[in-house]
C-alpha cells in the first residue's frame, strides 16, 4: 500500500465517500488509488471552482465533508473563489492539494508555488504530508478539523513522493467533539430580554434555520412576538409551507436598518451582528439600527439548536401550532414577463423536497418571500458573496441527495463563472433543472453604480456592465456540455417548460429572457 492508498482508504474510514477533482500529474497516485479501493465516488470538474463549489453543495446537504483533488498551487488558486464561500458557510471540506515531489521542489519547476499560502486564506486548518508513512495518519486529522463546529476548510498539502512511496496502512477515525454548549448565562440575558416586553428579533443561521432549530425558534416566537430574521445569504434555509417563515434582511444597508427599525434587543443564533456588503459614502457600515442591543445567545461554533430550545423552554408552554397552506393559486399564464413572473411559477410548480440553489442575485431580491408559500423544501444561498457558486452548489447537492429534484435560479453573467457545471451534470446523470435568468448584464453592477456614488454610466462604463454584442446563448452553451436547453420568452412558453422540467429526471436548462 503507498501513501495514496493509505490516504484513500483512511477518508472512507472517516466517513468522506465522494471526491471531487481536477487532478494533474502529481495527483496520478491517488486517482490511481481511487481505482484500488472500493467505496469512493470520484466526480471530474473541468474547472477547479466547480470542484470546490460542488464540494460545499455537497456537505451543506450531506451534513458531512467531501474531499477535493487539487492540482498544485495553480490549481487550488483556481477554486479559491468557492473555498471563500465555503468558509463563510461554514462548510465542512478536506482539500487534498497535490505538489511536486520533495526532492524536485527545490529546482523551482514552472508549477512550483507557494501552497501554504495560497491555501491560508481560504483554510482554518492546513498541513503538509511529512512522507508516506505520515499520510493516513494526516488525512485523518484534516477530517476531524473539517467536521470542527460549525465546520471548516482543511487543506492537506501532498507531496507526489509521500503518494507513492510504501506506507504502513490506514489510520482509524478520530474523535469529533460537537458544538459547545452554551452558558447559562446567556439563555438567562436572553430570557430577561424577551421578558422586558421591547421589541425583540433573532438572526439566525446555521443548524438553527433547520428542523429542531426552527421549531425552536418558532414556539418563542408564538410566544413572545419576536421576529425571526435571517442574514441575507445564509447557507441554508428550510422553507415552504407549513415552516415557520424567517424573515430575509435586505442587502443594501439603508433597507436593512429601516427593515430592523424599532427593534431593541438582537439576540445573536450562530450569527454576527449585521454588517453591510460594502462601504456606500455617508452609510454606516453596521446595520444595527441606534438604540438596538446585539445579545449573544450562541457564537457559530456553540449548539444553537440546544440553546433555542432551552430558551423555549423558559418562555413558552407547549408546542406551536405549525402554520397553515400558503401555496399559491393558479399561474398567471398571461403575465408579464420578468423576474417576478418566472419565481412565482417556480414557486408554484416547485415539487415537494427540492433543493433550490439561489444565485439570482438582483433579479432574486425582491421576491424572496414568494417560496415562502411554496412546498416545503431546501434553500442553498450565495453564503461568502464570491460570484459564481450557484451551479456547483447545485451539482454537489443533487451528489448529496439523488432522490431530491434540485433547482438552480441562475443569474448569467455569475454562470458564466462555472458554466462548466453543466457538464459534470450531464457525466453524472444529475437531477438538476437550472433556470438562467438572461437580463444580459451584470444588473446588479448597474445599481451598484449608483449606490457607491460613481454616477451613471456612460458607454465606457456600462460597457463593463453589458454582456451583450454577443449576447449569451446558454441553448448553445448548454448542448455542448450534453445538457438539453430551451429558451423561452414569456410567462406561458416559462410554465410549460418549468412543468416539463420537473417531471423528467436529469439535467435540463431554461434559458428565461427576462
Amino acid at each position: 500500500m503507498n501513501g495514496a492508498e493509505s490516504m484513500v482508504r483512511t477518508l472512507l474510514a472517516s466517513g468522506v465517500e465522494v471526491c471531487f477533482g481536477n487532478p494533474g500529474t502529481s495527483e496520478m497516485h491517488f486517482v490511481s488509488a481511487l481505482d484500488r479501493v472500493e467505496g469512493m465516488r470520484a466526480v471530474l470538474g473541468l474547472f477547479e471552482g466547480v470542484v470546490t463549489g460542488a464540494a460545499d453543495g455537497y456537505a451543506r446537504m450531506a451534513g458531512k465533508p467531501a474531499a477535493t483533488l487539487l492540482h498544485l498551487g495553480p490549481g487550488l488558486a483556481n477554486g479559491v473563489a468557492n473555498l471563500h464561500n465555503a468558509r463563510k458557510a461554514g462548510t465542512p471540506m478536506v482539500n487534498i492539494i497535490g505538489d511536486h515531489a520533495t526532492a524536485h521542489q527545490r529546482y523551482d519547476a514552472p508549477l512550483t508555488s507557494d501552497v501554504e499560502a495560497i491555501a491560508r486564506p481560504v483554510s482554518h486548518w492546513v498541513a503538509r504530508v511529512r512522507g508516506a508513512a505520515n499520510a493516513a495518519a494526516d488525512v485523518a486529522r484534516a477530517v476531524q478539523a473539517a467536521r470542527q463546529a460549525p465546520g471548516q476548510i482543511a487543506s492537506l498539502i501532498l507531496p507526489a513522493d509521500s503518494a507513492w512511496d510504501t506506507a504502513d496502512g490506514v489510520a482509524p477515525a478520530l474523535p469529533v467533539e460537537g458544538p459547545a454548549a452554551v452558558g447559562e448565562g446567556a439563555i438567562g440575558r436572553s430570557v430577561a430580554a424577551l421578558r422586558t416586553g421591547g421589541k425583540v428579533a433573532f438572526l439566525l443561521r446555521g443548524a438553527a434555520l433547520q428542523g429542531r432549530g426552527l421549531a425552536a425558534a418558532a414556539r418563542i416566537a408564538a410566544a413572545t412576538g419576536a421576529r425571526l430574521v435571517c442574514d441575507t445569504f445564509a447557507p441554508r434555509v428550510e422553507r415552504g409551507a407549513g415552516r415557520v417563515v424567517v424573515e430575509r434582511l435586505p442587502y443594501r444597508p439603508e433597507p436593512a436598518i429601516a427593515f430592523l427599525q424599532g427593534t431593541e434587543t438582537l439576540i445573536l443564533v450562530g450569527a454576527q451582528a449585521p454588517i453591510a456588503f460594502f462601504a456606500y459614502p455617508g452609510q454606516p457600515s453596521e446595520l444595527t439600527p441606534p438604540g438596538c442591543r446585539p445579545l449573544v445567545l450562541a457564537h457559530p461554533h456553540e449548539d444553537g439548536v440546544a440553546a433555542l430550545e432551552a430558551l423555549a423552554d423558559a418562555v413558552a408552554s407547549g408546542p406551536v401550532a405549525a402554520p397553515g397552506p400558503r401555496l399559491y393559486p393558479a399561474l398567471e399564464r398571461n403575465a408579464a414577463f420578468g423576474a417576478e413572473a418566472v419565481l412565482r411559477t417556480v414557486a408554484h410548480l416547485l415539487p415537494e423536497g427540492a433543493i433550490v440553489s439561489d444565485e439570482t442575485i438582483s433579479a432574486g431580491f425582491p421576491h424572496y418571500a414568494l417560496f415562502d408559500g411554496a412546498r416545503p423544501h431546501d434553500w442553498l444561498q450565495l453564503a461568502g458573496g464570491a460570484i459564481g457558486d450557484g451551479m456547483p452548489v447545485a451539482t454537489g447537492a443533487a451528489i448529496a441527495c439523488p432522490g431530491r429534484k434540485v433547482v438552480n435560479l441562475q443569474a448569467d453573467g455569475s454562470a458564466m463563472y462555472t458554466l462548466q457545471s453543466l457538464w459534470t451534470q450531464a457525466r453524472e446523470k444529475l437531477d438538476v433543472t437550472t433556470v438562467i435568468f438572461a437580463n444580459r448584464a451584470y444588473q446588479v453592477l448597474v445599481e451598484e453604480l449608483k449606490g457607491v456614488g460613481a454616477g451613471t454610466a456612460g458607454s465606457k462604463a456600462f460597457s463593463m456592465l453589458d454582456l451583450n454584442n454577443p449576447a449569451l446563448d446558454w441553448v448553445q452553451l448548454a448542448g455542448g456540455m450534453g445538457v438539453e436547453a430551451v429558451r423561452v420568452s414569456d410567462s406561458a412558453g416559462f410554465a410549460d417548460a418549468f412543468a416539463a422540467a420537473m417531471k423528467r429526471p436529469g439535467p435540463f436548462l431554461i434559458e428565461a429572457l427576462i
